[in-house]
C-alpha cells in the first residue's frame, strides 16, 4: 500500500483548486436560469468527477447530493402545483380549491396548474440543485485533511469546525458503505427498510468511535497551544479592517463614488490581510509535507472563475438568453458563450491525470481490508496477510 499512497500523492490535485473551480461554477450558474445550460454543466461537472475522483470512500458523495437535488426539484414543483401561484395562461390541469379565510389572502390551495408557473419553478429548482452538485462535486474531488492542511495559521480553528461540517456527509456514507459491505459478507441481504435498525445502529456508532478518535488526536497534537503574544494588536486591525471594507461596499452598492469605494475595499483587506499573519504567529502550527500548489491547480482554479466571468458578462449583455421568460414560454436559446462555460467546466479532464487501475485497485482493497477489520470478520487477518 505504501507504492499506492506515494502514487497518489504524486497525481491527486492541491484541494483548494478543487473547491476554486466548484466555487467557481457555482457563482456562474447563481447568474442564469438557462435549464440547458444549467443541465449541460451539472452533466459536465458529473463527467469530471466520475473521471478524476480517488478511490477513497468519501469521494463517492457526489451520489447523494445529486439526490438531495432531485428531492430539491420535486419538493419546488409540488409546492407550486399545491399552493403556486396561477400566473399565465396555459392551464394544464386544475386541481379542487380549498377556500381560505380573509386573513391568508395571497396564499391559494389547489386551482388552476399554469405551464408558465411550472417552468419558472422548476427553472429556479434546477438551478438550487446544480448549485447543491457543485458543493458535492468539490467534496468527491478535494481531500479534506488535505484541505485542512492548506489554511493560514489564524484560521486553522475556523477550518478545523469547516472542514469538519463539510466532511460530515462523505464520512456518514463512508461508514454507511463499509456496514452494508460487512454485512453482505456476513450474508445478510436484507435491504430497505427492513436493514435500517441493523445499518444505523453501527454507523451512529462509528460516527462516535470517529469523534472520539479526533478528539484523541488533536489533543495529542497539541490543538489550541498558543504562544504568548499580544492578541489585542491583531483583534483590532482586524476589527477595523472589517469596518473599512464594509464601508466600501457600502459605497460601493448606494453611491458613485466608486473610487472612494474601491480604495476602502484595496484598504480593508490589505489590513485583513496584515491582521490575520499576526494573528497566525500566536499559533505553534507546523505542516509536515505541505501540499504543492503547481502550474495545473492554478489552471484548474482559474476554470471556474472564468465560467463565472463568462456568465455574469454574457447575462449582462444577453440577459434573455441566460434568463429566459417563462411568461410568454419560450424555448431557452443554447449560445456560444454557454458552450465556452461548458468547456471550461470539462477543462480539468485534459488538465488533470487519471488514477492508474493498480491505484484504485489497492486503495479499494486497503478500504475493504479496514472495513472488515473494524466490523469484526475473523477471516480478515488472513485475507490482508498480518501475523
Amino acid at each position: 500500500m505504501v507504492v499506492a499512497e506515494g502514487t497518489a500523492s504524486l497525481i491527486t490535485l492541491h484541494p483548494w483548486a478543487w473547491w476554486c473551480w466548484a466555487i467557481g461554477i457555482g457563482l456562474a450558474l447563481l447568474g442564469t436560469t438557462n435549464p440547458l445550460l444549467l443541465i449541460l454543466a451539472a452533466t459536465a461537472m458529473i463527467a469530471v468527477v466520475l473521471l478524476r475522483r480517488t478511490a477513497a470512500a468519501w469521494a463517492r458523495s457526489v451520489r447523494a447530493y445529486l439526490l438531495l437535488g432531485l428531492i430539491v426539484i420535486g419538493v419546488r414543483i409540488v409546492f407550486q402545483i399545491v399552493i403556486g401561484g396561477a400566473s399565465g395562461e396555459t392551464v394544464l390541469f386544475v386541481l379542487p380549491e380549498i377556500p381560505l379565510p380573509a386573513w391568508a389572502a395571497g396564499i391559494r390551495l389547489g386551482g388552476p396548474v399554469t405551464a408558465e408557473a411550472l417552468m419558472f419553478t422548476l427553472y429556479d429548482a434546477l438551478r438550487l440543485a446544480a448549485m447543491l452538485l457543485c458543493v458535492g462535486a468539490a467534496n468527491s474531488l478535494a481531500n479534506p485533511r488535505q484541505a485542512l492542511r492548506s489554511v493560514p495559521a489564524a484560521l486553522y480553528e475556523a477550518s478545523v469546525a469547516v472542514v469538519i461540517a463539510l466532511s460530515l456527509a462523505p464520512q456518514l456514507i463512508e461508514s454507511l458503505l463499509r456496514v452494508r459491505r460487512a454485512r453482505r459478507l456476513r450474508g445478510d441481504s436484507r435491504a430497505g427498510l427492513r436493514a435500517l435498525g441493523a445499518v444505523a445502529i453501527p454507523v451512529v456508532a462509528d460516527a462516535i468511535d470517529r469523534s472520539l478518535a479526533l478528539a484523541s488526536g488533536m489533543e495529542s497534537r497539541g490543538f489550541g497551544r498558543t504562544r504568548e503574544l499580544p492578541v489585542r494588536g491583531s483583534l483590532i486591525l482586524l476589527l477595523g479592517s472589517a469596518m473599512v471594507a464594509t464601508g466600501g461596499v457600502f459605497l460601493l452598492l448606494s453611491t458613485r463614488w466608486w473610487e472612494l469605494a474601491l480604495g476602502l475595499l484595496g484598504i480593508g483587506g490589505i489590513g485583513a490581510a496584515w491582521g490575520l499573519r499576526l494573528a497566525g504567529r500566536r499559533l505553534s502550527v507546523t505542516t509536515y509535507r505541505p501540499h504543492p500548489w503547481t502550474l495545473r491547480a492554478s489552471l484548474v482554479a482559474l476554470c471556474g472563475i472564468g465560467a463565472a466571468v463568462v456568465v455574469w458578462l454574457g447575462a449582462a449583455t444577453d440577459p434573455e438568453a441566460f434568463a429566459p421568460t417563462t411568461d410568454p414560454l419560450i424555448w431557452p436559446q443554447l449560445t456560444w458563450p454557454m458552450l465556452a462555460v461548458i468547456a471550461l467546466v470539462l477543462a480539468p479532464l485534459p488538465l488533470t491525470r487519471q488514477r492508474p487501475p493498480a491505484v484504485v485497485h489497492s486503495a479499494r482493497n486497503d478500504t475493504r481490508v479496514r472495513s472488515l477489520r473494524q466490523f469484526g470478520n475473523p477471516a480478515v487477518e488472513v485475507e490482508a496477510g498480518a501475523p
